[in-house]
């Protein structure tokens, strides 16, 4: 089958700008790449078709020598008595076979759309024509392209370290370690669990990305956790021990006479894993004085007595006054 006029195979102008043509190839690339439709053979040719489109389009001096009729869609040179019909008088029909030296010399950003190296031609005789008597294609080489996945941890989970099973796009399943001081919305690299790649090119990652739950009372801010405690009238004025929940379980925390509320403790090494320095952070426990709940009327009574005798200005002294 001829080779179409590579204009009309990237849907542009002839007027088109070196940019317009890169916007279009990389649109229609992404639509048609073999690693989204394997075993298609139809598909593998549109790509084939696109992307000798475009290696010639975007070498200036092959478009411009195109555009003087110099050379086919195929980048060959057109020569009389040969099958090639030339230039009609619009300079718009040619006739030839399709070419596979699309593969060779193409732009350094392909890499990055499909994550891997540029296609190449394999052996002596790259150059020639799919349909030539030397070497000959050897099929695309890209490296296989990258697949993302998400999951959710618990925060606890997150900040212990975890495992999650995730099941993969080729139907296996597998076991993520989520390491212990996981952030939200960290992302996580499984070398060789993408796409696989095509002409012995390696294959592309899974890349998991960790969403941490909310907790109902832990907050974290970078490697600390911060919690806030109620205690009692008496634990406040008399002092106490009391329990306070950390991620790694409860522990036993004493609270001095005369805490207030907003008083804040300080738990060394209780905190979640710097995973830059491997060391823990700290918890720390704001303390909340909370009265009982409905009022105790003997409480209630020996208030007003106190009261009457002994009086201090919290609003004066935080200066709100």
């Amino acid at each position: 089958m001829a080779t179409r006029d590579p204009y009309s195979v990237l849907g542009v102008s002839r007027s088109a700008s070196a940019d317009d043509i890169k916007k279009a190839y990389r649109k229609l690339a992404k639509q048609h790449h073999p690693d989204l439709k394997p075993g298609d053979a139809a598909n593998e040719e549109r790509f084939k078709e696109i992307s000798a489109a475009y290696t010639l389009l975007s070498d200036a001096e092959k478009r411009a020598r195109y555009d003087r009729g110099e050379i086919d869609p195929s980048g060959q040179e057109r020569h009389a008595g040969f099958g090639a019909r030339g230039r009609t008088s619009r300079g718009k029909a040619y006739s030839g076979t399709a070419d596979d030296s699309f593969f060779g010399g193409g732009d350094d950003w392909f890499s990055d759309l499909f994550g891997g190296g540029r296609r190449r031609p394999g052996g002596a005789g790259s150059g020639a024509g799919m349909g030539g008597s030397t070497g000959g294609s050897t099929g695309p080489k890209v490296r296989g392209s990258d697949i993302s996945y998400s999951v959710t941890v618990p925060f606890v989970e997150a900040a212990n370290g975890s495992k999650r099973r995730i099941n993969l796009s080729n139907g296996k399943s597998i076991d993520v370690a989520i390491p212990p001081g996981t952030e939200n919305e960290t992302k996580l690299r499984l070398k060789g669990q993408g796409l696989p790649g095509m002409g012995g090119m390696p294959n592309g990652d899974a890349i998991v990305e960790v969403h941490v739950e909310s907790h109902p009372f832990f907050t974290r801010q970078d490697s600390d956790i911060h919690v806030e405690v109620p205690i009692t009238l008496n634990e406040a004025v008399l002092g106490a021990t009391v329990n306070v929940p950390t991620i790694s379980g409860k522990v036993a925390v004493k609270v001095p006479p005369g805490a207030n509320t907003g008083s804040v403790l300080r738990l060394r090494g209780r905190g979640v894993v710097n995973q830059a320095t491997k060391q823990p952070g700290d918890q720390y426990v704001k303390l909340k004085v909370v009265l009982p709940d409905p009022p105790d009327a003997e409480l209630v009574k020996f208030v007003e007595q106190w009261a009457k005798t002994r009086s201090y200005d919290v609003r004066r002294k935080a200066g709100l006054e």
